[in-house]
């Protein structure tokens, strides 16, 4: 059995409160480590959806867009949670819902207006003991994938067993949290996406510091720490690559600039305003072409080519 260690789990919850905010961030306002004021307790990550998604579309987000319909709490386990551990989450939400009454009282609103957050236990598993004790079961209106679970109605609590979830992109994100092959094959599915997609590279970023930090730690148990060098590298060296690559593309952009401005210098005497203009569509032209131009064109000619008045 792998001990879960304080330094391991800090590690895990800093990750997948970054991770969640960044994909949630879509969908409306996030706060993470929000304190519960009754007994000072605080909320992984506490999300309030947005009037209208802000800036992509929500099935994009796959699961997680029907998850954050409502406010919610999402609370990320790196490990399997014990049931004092879920009785905690439970205390979360009751004093979120406690906060809420009260508010609604000082601004003389009806309770029945209000609509009551629900909490979100990700967990890589979850063993039919847990299931039982605290009577959660699947969706029966078939409206939630397998692998979800939830208690009796006025518990607003749904668990999540990663491992159980159908592998699909509407997935992807949640399993992304899970542990073992189950991570591993997500985090190759989400470094396949294609670069146009616009959560990729975020998600890359912070897969890529979660393994720096594993790497960097002294505290981690070796074998959690092996495992999650080996799920998480496919993202970090992908980053890397990628990275080097528009770096080394910035780096040419740069040196054709600047061969383009000693061109025409040398040719005009100096680049004034109007010649400094047309450099930026002059970028794009194919060798080629730019070669023919900067040799045979005179200024006026330039400045005509570019929608420029001589």
């Amino acid at each position: 059995m792998v001990k879960i260690t304080g330094m391991t789990r800090e590690i895990h919850d800093q990750f997948a409160k970054d991770y969640l905010s960044e994909l949630l961030s879509h969908l409306g306002e996030v706060e993470t480590s929000r304190e519960v004021t009754s007994e000072v307790r605080q909320v992984d990550v506490y999300f309030i959806p947005a009037t209208t998604p802000k800036d992509i579309d929500p099935k994009l987000l796959g699961l997680l867009a029907p998850m954050a319909k409502t406010a919610g709490l999402f609370e990320p386990f790196r490990n399997p949670p014990t049931p004092v551990e879920i009785s905690n989450c439970l205390v979360k939400l009751f004093g979120i819902q406690g906060e809420q009454r009260r508010q609604a009282r000082r601004e003389n609103v009806s309770q029945t207006q209000l609509d009551s957050p629900r909490l979100w236990i990700l967990s890589p598993s979850i063993s039919t003991r847990i299931l039982g004790g605290f009577g959660a079961k699947p969706d029966e209106s078939e409206e939630w994938p397998p692998g979800i679970y939830f208690l009796p109605k006025f518990f607003y609590t749904g668990l999540v067993a990663i491992h159980q979830l159908p592998v699909t992109p509407e997935t992807l994100w949640l399993r992304v949290l899970g542990r073992g092959e189950v991570q591993k094959a997500a985090i190759d599915e989400l470094v396949a996406l294609p670069e146009a997609n616009p959560l990729r590279r975020y998600l890359l970023e912070i897969l890529a510091s979660w393994r720096i930090n594993v790497e960097l730690s002294q505290n981690l148990d070796e074998q959690e720490k092996q495992e999650l060098t080996m799920n998480l590298s496919p993202a970090y060296l992908r980053l890397r690559e990628e990275t080097f690559q528009e770096g080394r593309q910035e780096g040419l952009q740069e040196e054709r600039r600047s061969m383009i401005e000693n061109f025409l210098r040398v040719r005009f005497g100096e680049v004034d305003e109007q010649l400094s203009q047309i450099i930026e569509s002059m970028l794009g032209l194919p060798t080629a072409e730019l070669t023919v131009m900067l040799l045979n064109f005179s200024r006026s000619e330039l400045l005509e080519r570019f929608d420029q008045n001589p």
